[in-house]
């Protein structure tokens, strides 16, 4: 019989010295209660609880799971999880690597240790949205037949990337980015547990927010970053990591920025500012410092939305489009990816040309109204689909546009009360300078004036 190489390597790592193991290894939970986050999946009854054998008088627990989600919240830990809680062989396979060939040994190896030594095998499959068509049908037979329980990870939306077969027979589960408060919990542990740090060192307050803002709420980031900060102040003979030894450690300066004070507004009225202002080098700065503050991506594309129509408008009216666009992409695709996305629209937006014509517009409008400028509808304008409706005069005497010549008829449409007001004031800049002509054109004609 030819040895299981897969297996043994994934032995192998497993019964590493612990203390040689990077920190991120070291602190892998070992049951589903040590698990940081995702507590949506956790719930006494999940379907992951059922998967360890959790709640065991219930229905099994599925055969092939695929779990998405960014990059760095624990695909990989669940699947360990599993293998561990189950006693199950567990075999790790990138599909970066890895090819059918792969696949179909470690599926035979499976179905030898099943059948020799009764022990089950836990297949996980990172980035399977890699795989080809081809490659993902060979996983059918054994996930149909159960010879394995395969745990696939995704970063990618798996409508879109995994085939309908494999998908319909695996239960999805959609892992969400972790807080603040889930990586400041793993952080702590880390610190103080033997598998970690066993105390070691501590960390100072603005370390510790460092540290959060550079791991974008990937933990393993964040593990990495605390080890090379432990590291450092260690070999220095300093008892804490400050914020000193881990901008050294990480070779990166801490942003000064506080989400939830003056330098979040400040530096978002910078950006907005620098757009309007067109200087697209200025907008990138301030987009930078966001980004690396670990801003809300959500909250970039909301206030680059606004600009488009703000500072923007019917200059170019393809500005909004663009915006709405990048705030869905973002939406779905997070940090880091999201970068390169509000970089675009923001570069879009700075040099586009630029009109607050409309933002002036609904402004003037708004006074009046609020001035109590209002005054009835015209009566030719109103409503005259009921009983009645003609007795009182309503809809008499109105001009169907789309029988008159040209499609603009010569009648009233705004209350006697603003009658002749103008409150938009179109500019010649980029595209509004068509608008402005169509303004020019329809308004004497509305007036029933001649033209020449």
């Amino acid at each position: 019989m030819e040895p299981d190489l897969f297996t043994a390597a994934a032995e192998d790592r497993q019964e590493k010295d612990p203390a040689s193991s990077p920190l991120a290894v070291r602190m892998r939970p070992r049951t589903l209660d040590e698990v940081m986050g995702q507590g949506h999946l956790l719930k006494p009854g999940s379907p992951l609880r059922r998967l360890v054998g959790e709640g065991s008088g219930g229905p099994a627990g599925p055969s092939s799971v695929i779990l998405w989600g960014p990059p760095g919240i624990g695909k990989t830990t669940l699947a360990y999880v599993v293998s561990q809680a189950t006693n199950k062989r567990f075999v790790e396979l990138s599909a970066i690597t890895a090819g059918v060939k792969e696949v179909r040994a470690v599926i035979d190896g499976a179905r030898r240790a099943s059948g020799g030594y009764g022990k089950e095998t836990v297949l996980f499959l990172d980035e399977i949205h890699r795989f080809s068509k081809a490659q993902q049908d060979s996983l059918l037979p054994a996930v149909e037949n159960r010879w394995v329980t395969l745990i696939a990870a995704t970063t990618e939306n798996p409508y879109f990337s995994i085939i309908s077969p494999l998908l319909s027979r695996s239960l999805l589960l959609t892992l969400q980015a972790l807080t603040d408060e889930d990586l400041r919990g793993l952080l702590h542990r880390a610190l103080t547990d033997e598998r970690g740090l066993g105390g070691a060192v501590t960390l100072s307050a603005d370390a510790e927010a460092h540290l959060l803002r550079i791991a974008g709420g990937d933990a393993r980031r964040a593990l990495t970053a605390l080890e090379a900060g432990a590291g450092s102040a260690i070999a220095k003979g300093e008892a804490g990591i400050t914020l000193e030894t881990l901008e050294e450690s990480v070779d990166r300066a801490a942003v000064k920025y506080d989400r939830d004070g003056d330098q979040h507004y400040d530096v978002a009225s910078a950006l907005i500012k620098s757009i309007r202002g067109s200087d697209v080098d200025a907008t990138l700065h301030y987009l930078a410092r966001m980004i690396e503050a670990g801003e809300d991506p959500r909250f970039i594309a909301r206030r680059l939305m606004i600009s488009a129509s703000e500072d923007i408008g019917l200059a170019d009216p393809t500005a909004l489009q663009t915006a709405v666009a990048g705030a869905q992409a973002v939406a779905l695709i997070g940090f880091p990816e999201a970068r390169i996305t509000l970089s675009q629209v923001a570069i879009a937006l700075a040099l586009a040309p630029k009109s607050n014509a409309a933002c002036l517009a609904i402004e003037a409008a708004l006074a009046d109204v609020r001035a109590g400028l209002a005054g009835p509808v015209p009566p030719h304008l109103r409503d005259g689909h009921y009983k009645g409706a003609e007795k009182l005069g309503h809809a008499q005497g109105y001009v169907y546009p789309h029988d008159v010549p040209g499609g603009i008829a010569a009648q009233q449409y705004a209350p006697d009360a603003v009658r002749g007001k103008q409150y938009y004031a179109p500019t010649r800049y980029g595209a509004e300078a068509r608008y402005a002509d169509v303004v020019d054109r329809v308004r004497p004609r509305l007036r029933g004036e001649q033209q020449g």
